[in-house]
Order: C-alpha cells, then structure tokens, then sequence
C-alpha cells in the first residue's frame, strides 16, 4: 500500500491576513505526516505527529491559538483513532496542556478508558509524567482579543463561531492501516465544561480499516447531532467514494440542522478527499511524493513534496 496522508486546519471563514499562514501550517504538518509514513511508521504516528504541528502553530484553534471560553480560559478536546483495532482515546477541557492530542494517545494505550473529561485528564496527564505549560502560554493576542469583544454588551459571539478552526489529520500506512486524530479549542466564549463533536468517537473523527478514516470540523452541536465521521463511512460502506460520501453526509447536517462544516476521508484503498459545506477550509495532503494543498472552492496547488520541505524548510 502506498501511504497517504490528508489533514485539516478547520473549516469556516479564513481571514485574507491568515491564508498565508494557514496554507504554510496545513502542508508542514502533512509534509511531517509524510515523512512517518515514507520511512515505515505507522498510520497512527503520522496524524499523532501532523496534529502536533497544528497544535503549535498559533494560526489553528487547537493546542497554543485556542479560542477561550467565557471564563477566558483555554479548554481543549481531542481524539485519535486506530483503524486496525478501533481502538481510541481522546480527552476533553483540558487545561495547560500543549498537545491534547499527545494526551489522548496515552488514554488509549495506558488506560481502559476512551474518554477522561477536565480534572480527571488533568490528573492523568500528571501521572503520566505530561508536562503542564501555563495556561497563557496558550493564549494568542488574538484570542484575547476576541474573547474581550464578546463580552460586550452589543456583541454577538456567533459570529466569529464561522472562524474554527478546528485542526485534524488522517492517513493509511504501509501496512493499509488508517488512523484519524482531531483536535480543537472548541467555541470562542463557551460556557465553561462544553464538550464538542471532536472528543467524541464518531462525530470528531472514526477510523476503521474495513472502511477508511474521517476528522471533521465544523459546529460542534450540528456535527454531533448527525453523528458526521460515522456517517461518513456509512456512505463509504454503501459503495460511495470519499468525496460522494463525505458530499451526502454535510448535506444532511445542512438539511437536517442547519449546521455547517467539513470534513477529510481517506479510503481504506488511498483514496481521499477534503470537503466543506463553509467558505473556506485549509486542507492539504501528499500522495506518490507530490503535495497537494489549498483553502478556497476550487483551490488546488500541486508541488512535489522534496520541494516543498526545501522551500518551508521542514
């Protein structure tokens, strides 16, 4: 099998100022994705590793750039999926943690558990020997900045809920192995202890290799109410490709909800797509050696991936 990765930056409106930055984020992380896979790792390593780029990259709402919640407080969901043995672990509000995802890891391969939620995870995360970062060390001017706009009196939170976020990566490994890894700040001014579709298996991400994988991004409530990644691969099993599949199932969450996202999907064959219901989503991905990325309808920027890394300097 020849390995392929896709990840996300999050579906919604992307500002003119931050495509640049958006674009450069989501192909360094599938670029360190590829590089997993090209070198024998597995599917699981590769979108653990091309979360972790997000997660640190101040442009994505996941990890350092999350959006803080009413209290002003980052709060953060993640989930990773093995499609081999559909094992999963995820955690959720999380508080002074750098990489949620590099948590939810541990929660699957040293718990047996699937999801630990706030204090609990907290204490886990010390257990484990997980380092706790202050929790300004996460917060952007920018987040700040919403978060201080929200609370006044004329405000009106959703509409920066438009602007997600929402980071994820899927891949399928040598060995025809896939995996799935989400992760997110959630919604800018939440309430304090909100859980998202991106902790929960079947909504935020499925992976399974009877079928393919699946991260999502979009509104969190809408997502959950049609549980997305699932449906996704329900399609899938019905004998529709990713995009068909992937296409279907926002359309049911438009037309049943009203709510709005998107999605990337992997097939357990290396096929793969990126789709959003939104103005924009950052995607990119690499197959055969060539990088693949973009963020508008129609955008579609091909590069050979040694190229790239020398030009980003990966």
């Amino acid at each position: 099998m020849k390995p392929v990765i896709v990840v996300h930056g999050g579906a919604g409106r992307i500002f003119k100022d931050r495509e640049d930055g958006c674009r450069s984020g989501v192909t360094r992380a599938a670029l360190k994705g590829y590089g997993i896979l090209k070198h024998g790792g597995s599917a699981l390593d590769a979108v653990e590793e091309a979360v972790v780029v997000m997660e640190e990259d101040p442009h994505f709402n996941a990890g350092c750039g999350s959006v803080l919640n009413e209290k002003g407080e980052v709060e953060m969901d993640a989930i990773i999926m093995d499609g081999k043995n559909l094992a999963s672990g995820a955690v959720s509000a999380v508080k002074c943690i750098a990489n949620p995802i590099k948590l939810a890891r541990l929660v699957m391969e040293k718990t047996d558990h699937m999801l630990l939620t706030d204090q609990g995870a907290s204490a886990f995360a010390r257990g484990m020997g997980v380092p706790e970062v202050p929790g300004e060390k996460l917060i952007t001017g920018r987040s700040l900045e919403r978060w201080k706009k929200n609370l006044e009196a004329d405000s009106n939170p959703q509409q920066f809920q438009k602007d997600l976020g929402t980071v994820g990566a899927v891949a399928i490994d040598s060995a025809g192995n896939v995996a799935c890894a989400t992760s997110t700040g959630g919604l800018t001014n939440k309430r304090v202890g909100r859980v998202g579709d991106t902790a929960c298996i079947g909504s935020g991400g499925y992976a399974d290799n009877n079928v393919g994988a699946t991260s999502t991004t979009g509104h969190g409530e809408s997502i959950m109410k049609v549980v997305l990644a699932r449906l996704i691969l329900y399609h899938m099993e019905q004998g529709k490709s990713p995009g068909d599949a992937a296409d279907s199932a926002l359309d049911c969450m438009k037309t049943r909800v009203g709510g709005l996202g998107g999605v990337i999907v992997i097939s357990n064959s290396g096929d793969w797509a990126a789709r959003c219901s939104t103005q924009e989503m950052s995607w990119a991905t690499v197959k055969d050696d060539q990088l693949h990325y973009g963020i508008h309808a129609g955008e579609w920027h091909t590069q050979p991936a040694e190229e790239a890394i020398s030009s980003l300097g990966c």
